[in-house]
């Protein structure tokens, strides 16, 4: 079994990738193979909305950029997690960029994401961070895929370096939702 896990925030090394990392230690001691994918900070558009996905019909967005690898990842999952931190109570550009472009390939393509686990990871400061939680949830929830819960919902209030290690409880949530996804995708195979 596969997690893919997609840290949507600029800082490569910040709170976000911190909040992944302890889903992808408690995946690993469960023997599901983890890859964190860096995606803040890269240069990738949002969706033209020019169709060419649904014309070819080949899994490909007509975009030259890191789009198609990611999604071609996210077909290779069994689960799917995408953190980002929370600007303006909103996601940030480059998560907002694979929602759109991977959420119009899927559905272009027979929704190869179908019945595969997907996860929200929010870093906030201090508000805004439901919207952000609810934006990523609703690209799994339109693809018909499972969302798993935690013991609160998937966030930590952390804004600068080391925040969310002092967080209690976002460690214990982050390491919740962890054995909650293992712990599924052992039921569903």
């Amino acid at each position: 079994m596969k997690a893919i896990l997609f840290n949507g925030s600029p800082r490569a090394n910040g709170n976000t990738f911190e909040m992944l990392k302890s889903v992808s230690e408690i995946l690993n001691e469960n023997n599901i193979e983890t890859e964190i994918v860096q995606i803040g900070g890269k240069p990738v558009n949002g969706c033209k909305a020019c169709g060419t996905c649904f014309k070819s019909e080949d899994k490909r967005c007509i975009q030259k950029d890191e789009m198609n690898e990611y999604f071609a990842r996210m077909m290779k999952a069994d689960a799917i997690i995408m953190g980002s931190p929370t600007y303006y109570a909103d996601l940030t550009p480059e998560t907002k960029a694979l929602i759109d472009r991977c959420g119009f390939l899927n559905i272009a393509n027979g929704g190869a994401l179908k019945r595969k686990l997907g996860a929200a990871v929010v870093a906030v400061r201090r508000a805004g961070a439901i919207h952000v939680f609810d934006s990523i949830n609703h690209f799994f929830l339109i693809n018909q895929m499972i969302i798993p819960g935690s013991s609160y919902w998937n966030m930590s209030l952390a804004r600068t370096f080391g925040d969310y290690e002092k967080d209690e409880e976002g460690v214990k949530t982050m390491k919740t939702l962890g054995e909650n996804i293992a712990w599924l995708l052992e039921k569903i195979k």
